[in-house]
C-alpha cells in the first residue's frame, strides 16, 4: 500500500512540475522552442543568426497563436543526445527537431507527440564513385552514424538481415556527419533521407553523392511535448494542424483576409470569424489566423524550406494531403 502511495505521489508531482506551461510562456513573453544544431530547410540559422526552417516554422506557429507575433521565439540548439533531457527539464517548452515518434519515447521517457508534420523514412547517402546503387552493396563500408537516434538500431537491423557487415563511425550532429563524409573519414551517411538531402545540398558538388534508393524504415517526425500538461499539448497540437486544415481548405498567407467572408463554415470557424474555438485553448478566437498570415499554410512552410524548387529539392510525396494522394491528414476544425 505504501508503495503504491508513494507512486501515485511521484505521479502527482510530475503532474504537477509539467502542468501551466502555456501560462509560464504567456507570463515569460515568448516562447522557448528545442531544435537541430543545423539542418538546412529545416532549422538553421543565416548569417545574421536568424532561424528558418520547416521545423522552425512549427515553432513560429506556436508563438503566432500564443502571442499573435511569430518572432516569439527563443531557439535552443539540442543533440540527438541531449534533446530528450533539455525537454524534460523544463529547459524548452517543446522540440520541433526531426524526431521519430516512438513507443518508447511517447510512453517510457515520458513525452507527448503532438502530431506528425513530416513523414520520412531512414536512407543511405554515399559518395557516386563508390559505385554501389543498392544499399546491400555496402558490405565492410564505414558508416557516419548519429548517437542517441533510432538510426543505430535501424541500421544494425538492415545489415544483418542482409548478412552484411559494417563499422560504425559515431557522430552526434549532421554537422559532424557531413564533414567526416565529405572528408573521406566514412564511406556513408545514414539518417532521415530529408536529412540526407540537406546534407547533399551543401557539398560543394552535389553531383559526387548520391542517395541510394533503400529506405528502411518509418520515420513520422513531429514536434513534441511533455506528459502531464494536455492543455499545452493541445496548444502546440492545433497550431501544426492549423497549417494542414488551412492547406485543405485553401487559405494561404495571401488570401486570408479575403476567406474572412467566406462562405465554406469550416474556413469560418478557422479564423475566428464563427464559434469560439480559440477560447478553448485558452487563446484568441483569431489564433488560426495569426498562423496563417504570419507563418503560412503547410504548403507553403514545404515549397518556402524544403520544395522542389529549394536546394534540398523534395516532393510532396507521402507528405502531400490525403486528398492529393499522399498521407497528411489533421481532424475537423470543429
Amino acid at each position: 500500500m505504501k508503495k503504491l502511495l508513494s507512486i501515485l505521489a511521484v505521479s502527482v508531482f510530475a503532474f504537477s512540475a509539467n502542468a501551466g506551461t502555456l501560462d509560464d510562456v504567456k507570463n515569460r513573453g515568448f516562447l522557448k522552442c528545442g531544435v537541430t544544431t543545423g539542418l538546412i530547410g529545416f532549422a538553421a540559422p543565416d548569417d545574421s543568426g536568424n532561424w528558418a526552417g520547416f521545423d522552425v516554422d512549427v515553432c513560429r506557429a506556436v508563438a503566432a497563436a500564443i502571442f499573435g507575433d511569430s518572432s516569439k521565439v527563443e531557439f535552443t540548439t539540442t543533440t540527438g543526445k541531449s534533446r530528450f533531457p533539455t525537454l524534460a527539464s523544463g529547459e524548452i517548452d517543446m522540440l520541433a527537431r526531426n524526431t521519430t515518434w516512438t513507443l518508447s519515447r511517447d510512453v517510457n521517457l515520458g513525452f507527448e507527440f503532438v502530431g506528425v508534420n513530416y513523414y520520412d523514412g531512414q536512407g543511405f547517402m554515399i559518395p557516386s564513385a563508390l559505385g554501389v546503387d543498392d544499399a546491400t552493396g555496402l558490405d565492410g563500408a564505414t558508416v557516419c552514424i548519429q548517437t542517441g537516434t533510432t538510426t543505430e538500431l535501424n541500421l544494425a537491423d538492415f545489415f544483418r538481415a542482409n548478412n552484411i557487415s559494417y563499422e560504425a563511425l559515431p557522430i552526434e550532429t549532421n554537422d559532424e556527419a557531413r564533414e567526416n563524409l565529405f572528408a573521406g573519414r566514412c564511406d556513408v551517411y545514414t539518417t532521415d533521407a530529408s536529412g540526407l538531402s540537406a546534407t547533399r545540398a551543401q557539398a560543394d558538388n552535389p553531383n559526387k553523392w548520391v542517395v541510394l534508393p533503400n529506405i528502411i524504415s518509418k520515420e513520422p517526425l513531429g514536434p513534441l511535448v511533455r506528459h502531464g500538461d494536455h492543455q499545452w499539448g493541445d496548444v502546440v497540437r492545433w497550431s501544426l494542424n492549423t497549417m494542414i486544415i488551412a492547406e485543405e481548405l485553401g487559405v494561404s498567407s495571401a488570401n486570408v483576409d479575403d476567406s474572412k467572408s467566406s462562405n465554406i463554415p469550416e474556413v469560418l470557424r478557422l479564423l475566428g470569424v464563427e464559434g469560439g474555438y480559440g477560447e478553448m485553448l485558452e487563446l484568441s478566437n483569431d489564433f488560426a489566423y495569426n498562423i496563417i498570415k504570419q507563418v503560412g499554410n503547410y504548403s507553403e512552410s514545404f515549397d518556402r524550406n524544403i520544395g522542389p524548387d529549394t536546394p534540398l529539392g523534395i516532393g510532396r510525396n507521402l507528405n502531400a494531403l490525403w486528398t492529393d494522394g499522399g498521407i497528411l491528414y489533421a481532424p475537423p476544425f470543429r
